[in-house]
């Protein structure tokens, strides 16, 4: 089985971030990255799908060069290989350009399961798996919180509004995962040694215009100081007039 971890490298989420000085971004040589949260989950349910019902296991994402690193930790995992689409400029593209080059790709097309993070943990968009199962014209579950495959037919659960649903679909199929679905695993002394042995691929991919332009980008307004007001039942109404007066909230 043909197996695709979709992962994303996103700035760290204990990084303080800096704006760029031509105020269009943030500053990336000021941040340190990671790999996304959700797409560890992911990772993870591709490597036990693989283990359970053999294959192999890519690790594809699009970005810089730099990305290799974060590929590179997958592989740790247990991946078999890993393939970048160099585009630089990743960080400010609209959801729909992302998933057009992965879906062009033949690694994609070759596959029988995608996994993705339910979203990234830098734009909290939600849009890139549904959009690639639409232009690879595949069945697609979103939320994932278990998955079940046998042949080519497989159940999953996902969580919604309403509850839990239960899904039936035929492969190939795109699955978004979100937390419940497993517990990602540590890459230990062993994988990290065989990781350096595996393939990584750059390739350039077919990038689409982005249907939107970054005009300005800046951080929030700081916080105000807090303060105490009272203490103990006096300090009351003074609370519910600051909470009328100044916080608005009331």
């Amino acid at each position: 089985m043909n197996i695709v971890a979709c992962i994303k490298r996103v700035p760290a989420t204990e990084t303080q971030p800096k704006v760029a000085a031509d105020g269009m971004g943030l500053d990336h040589s000021a941040l340190e990255y990671m790999l996304s949260f959700y797409d560890e989950i992911a990772l993870e349910e591709a490597i036990r799908s693989k283990e359970a019902h053999g294959g192999e296991v890519t690790a594809l994402t699009l970005g810089p060069t730099e990305a290799s690193k974060e590929l590179r930790d997958c592989l740790a995992r247990g991946a078999d290989k890993g393939r970048v689409s160099l585009d630089p400029a990743c960080h400010p593209r609209e959801p729909r350009t992302t998933p057009t080059p992965t879906a062009a790709t033949d690694t994609a097309r070759g596959a029988e399961l995608v996994f993705c993070g339910r979203q990234a943990t830098d734009r909290d968009n939600a849009a890139v798996g549904p959009m690639l199962a639409t232009m690879l014209g595949w069945s697609c579950v979103t939320d994932v919180i278990e998955l079940h495959i046998d042949g080519t037919s497989a159940t999953a659960k996902r969580e919604s509004e309403r509850g839990i649903e239960h899904f039936r679909f035929t492969l190939p199929a795109v699955i978004t995962c979100q937390k419940g679905l497993n517990e990602p695993r540590y890459a230990g002394l062993k994988g990290i040694m065989a990781a350096k042995k595996k393939p990584i691929e750059e390739a350039e991919p077919m990038l689409v215009e982005s249907a939107t332009e970054v005009v300005g980008v800046s951080l929030p307004p700081a916080r105000p100081a807090g303060r105490i007001v009272g203490e103990g039942p006096d300090a009351v109404p003074a609370l519910l007039e600051a909470l009328r007066t100044e916080a608005k909230v009331l």
